[in-house]
């Protein structure tokens, strides 16, 4: 057999090779077991335990934490990671409604806030663990516990900051995009068929009426005045001596303390000793809830957005057309 006969011969080789791989990944997508692997990363997380400081089990402090802004986007995948999971978050609140192992609570709580909806479902939440199990909660906020993060520490029994904290921003916030302008210099008309005057308000399409303006503002001031309410309740304040600070301001921590928003100076070790001395649980096993990706999900998912992540330009450019979905209202310091 000459040498052609061989290269012809090995080259066949090659492509029944990579024919046969090729039928073999894409029944793999045809059958459930890519289906199936999507769930186990995505849906079927199970609440593990992680113990940060043994002692009694019979009498347990959790430490909990949400670091980043409180926004329900789903839950992480081994391809992509989130930073604040809000289902997971509410389901560690659930599970420590029915532990009575469970007799003190420690949030940490490191964000500027988010979703109006969202911190309401984490607040009332955290009133009924309150109500319930009549057990402490003690907040240790990190860099910053501003807005809708400021908003799910109120209930606490004590608040703990860092004189560095931002904090404060009490308010509430919507914004959108007007690009009519820009789309009129580039030669763009929207044609838009609406059923009734208003129902393309805050489009991004067109100039917001003062009309409208005044429509959303009563949206705002309703969201504030519940926010405000939700202060007075949680930290024993008059209307009025919430108000002198409630004006969307932010605050250090030194200066939340002499506002009698926060309750002491320290860290997340200083709201530990705290309560356990405060209520005899020297002896508690300290643990915190870790989901089953755990931070390997988060690191390969961080990984993977490093090589398919959209460039800043794409991320704004995707930010500014997606904002014609139709704004939201939020608790939230800082970018939109």
């Amino acid at each position: 057999m000459n040498t052609k006969r061989w290269i012809a011969l090995g080259a066949a080789a090659v492509l029944v090779v990579f024919s046969i791989g090729l039928n073999t990944v894409m029944s793999i997508f045809k059958t459930d077991f890519f289906s199936n692997f999507e769930s186990l990363t995505a849906t079927e997380e199970t609440m593990i335990e992680t113990v940060l400081e043994p002692g009694s089990m019979g009498e347990r402090i959790a430490l909990l934490s949400v670091d980043g802004t409180i926004q329900d986007v789903g839950s992480g995948t081994a391809f992509t990671a989130v930073e604040y999971d809000h289902q997971n978050f509410l389901g560690q609140l659930e599970t420590i409604l029915y532990d009575q192992s469970v007799q003190a609570v420690v949030l940490y709580v490191n964000s500027p806030g988010g979703g109006v909806i969202e911190s309401a479902e984490i607040y009332e939440k955290l009133l009924e663990i309150k109500e319930q199990r009549n057990i402490p909660i003690y907040v240790s906020m990190g860099s910053y516990a501003a807005s809708g993060g400021y908003y799910i520490s109120a209930p606490a029994d004590k608040i703990f900051a860092h004189k560095e904290t931002i904090t404060g921003s009490i308010g509430v916030i919507m914004q959108s995009y007007n690009f009519s302008e820009l789309a009129s210099n580039l030669g763009i008309e929207f044609e838009t068929i609406k059923s009734g005057e208003h129902k393309d308000m805050f489009g991004g399409t067109r100039p917001t009426t003062e009309v409208e303006k005044a429509m959303v503002q009563e949206m705002i001031n309703e969201s504030y005045e519940e926010f405000v309410d939700v202060i007075e309740q949680g930290r024993g304040m008059s209307e009025a001596d919430v108000k002198k600070v409630a004006d969307g301001r932010i605050m250090g921590g030194s200066q939340a303390l002499k506002a009698g928003f926060v309750d002491e100076i320290g860290g997340l070790e200083d709201t530990i000793a705290s309560v356990r001395a405060d209520f005899g649980l020297e002896n508690a096993e300290l643990f915190e809830y870790e989901t089953s990706l755990g931070s390997l999900t988060s690191m390969f998912g961080m990984k993977i957005g490093s090589f398919f992540g959209p460039s800043p330009e794409q991320q704004f450019l995707t930010k500014l057309m997606s904002s014609n979905s139709g704004p939201r209202m939020m608790y939230l310091y800082g970018e939109y």
